[in-house]
């Protein structure tokens, strides 16, 4: 088990380039693989996740080169995936199982799809029930847990209504709706991350969207079908719930100036940004391009006092991956953090809830758990010490804690660090980079 020591900083500067955003590689990676012809997918995630799904399409069929942040997928065509002889190993990433499920549904082939003991704990009927109505023949322990045992059919397109906001389980029926007969139709109740659907328009899919409804046209119908996917050279830009942590690592000093080279800034994930603003973050965007459907630009960020506030409602859905960052940030607000509406954190890659609750408190924190959420005291309450952080596996908790530790008095020591490679593999390294002491 790696351990890091973090010690006390003066402030964050200087310029850092973040690894591929994660779910943009994921999505990439998968329709790459059903395309016909050869694609290029450039600063490719370096995260674990996405090499877990680069695996899968590998075992499924299509070919797999991969040189540093370069990744060239050779696809086999949306009906030429094959089975693969042994089970498909997710690993830790829920976005891989839940994505893939859907396109493996529509196949006409059997496969069983595993991961690791805590993906096996998270919940997976969200993907099952909408895509048995599909017709879609899925078994899963208790009827929810990973293995999956999936037997590929043929699928009829449906008109889904989401009880609950989810990017993946919106994903999952959008692929399957490529290999159903007809216009699949998704309703989400709030507005969540939309890199399928520009994912798949960019590699020749029809999509349709209007407002919280998308359409995707099955491949085989008829004239309003596209047909077939066609491969595409493509750059991910860099990952923004990774750039979170050094736009939290630069508010906590006043001197810091950093500079976010080429974030990935579509407007279903910036939501993050209106937040650090309203809470008083100097933020700006001095460059701001498009590229392949999705906003990409520099973040220049300034060290400033935050207020912090209520996080609630709809806007949790757009914040869920941010949420262990912002707790962790809260000794150091004005008013303090309270989360609500997120029981989501529960069943993350662990029970985020109790995890941060458990940490912020070995650092002297004063924090309240909550079924749905937490309530964390802003500075008045007292400055948080260095102390021995449990991560619990979590690649979010392990590194939000190293960020809180920049301004704790005394080393903080992260146990299982090895756990941020999940999604940055580098973040250490970077951190230190631009920590002045």
């Amino acid at each position: 088990m790696k351990k890091e020591t973090i010690l006390p900083a003066k402030a964050i500067t200087g310029g850092v380039e973040l690894p591929g955003d994660k779910s943009i590689s994921h999505r990439y990676a998968m329709l790459a693989g059903l395309a016909e012809g050869t694609s290029e997918l450039r600063h490719f995630s370096a995260a674990v996740d996405c090499h877990s799904t680069l695996a899968c399409m590998k075992a499924l069929g299509a070919e797999v080169k991969i040189e540093k942040d370069s990744v060239k997928v050779i696809g086999r065509g949306a009906r030429g995936l094959k089975s693969s002889w042994r089970a498909l190993d997710a690993g830790n990433s829920g976005t891989t199982m839940r994505l893939l499920a859907g396109i493996l549904a529509g196949q006409k082939f059997n496969t069983r799809l595993t991961g690791d003991d805590s993906l096996q704990k998270r919940p997976m009927k969200r993907i099952v029930g909408p895509l048995r109505e599909m017709g879609a023949d899925i078994r899963a322990r208790e009827d929810n847990f990973a293995p999956l045992e999936i037997h590929g059919t043929a699928l009829k397109a449906i008109d889904y209504k989401m009880p609950m906001a989810s990017a993946q389980v919106k994903s999952a029926v959008l692929l399957a709706g490529l290999f159903a007969d007809g216009m699949t139709t998704v309703t989400e109740p709030a507005r969540t991350r939309d890199h399928t659907e520009l994912a798949l328009e960019e590699f020749g899919a029809n999509v349709e969207k209007h407002g919280k409804t998308t359409r995707v046209h099955g491949l085989s119908s008829g004239s309003n079908g596209a047909g077939k996917l066609v491969a595409k050279s493509l750059d991910v830009p860099g990952d923004l719930s990774s750039a979170v942590f050094f736009i939290s690592a630069a508010c906590l000093f006043p001197e810091s100036s950093l500079l976010i080279h080429n974030v990935g800034l579509n407007p279903t994930r910036t939501a993050i940004l209106d937040l650090f603003l309203s809470m008083g973050a100097a933020i700006q965007t001095p460059t701001l391009r498009s590229a392949h459907g999705e906003l990409v630009g520099d973040l220049a960020v300034k060290g400033a006092a935050l207020k912090g506030g209520v996080i609630e409602g709809e806007r949790i859905a757009l914040l869920i991956d941010e949420l262990p960052m912002l707790a962790a940030l809260g000794p150091y607000t004005e008013n303090g953090i309270e989360i609500r509406d997120a029981k989501e954190l529960r069943v993350k890659e662990s029970d985020r809830i109790a995890a941060l609750v458990e940490n912020l408190k070995r650092m002297g924190a004063t924090v309240e758990e909550r079924p749905d959420g937490l309530r964390v005291e802003g500075r008045k309450a007292g400055k948080l010490h260095g102390a021995e952080i449990d991560p619990h596996g979590d690649h979010r908790i392990a590194m939000a804690f190293a960020v809180a530790g920049l301004a704790a008095e005394g080393a903080t020591v992260i146990r299982g660090a090895e756990c941020a490679g999940v999604s940055y593999p580098t973040f250490f390294e970077d951190l230190a980079r631009v920590a002045e002491r």
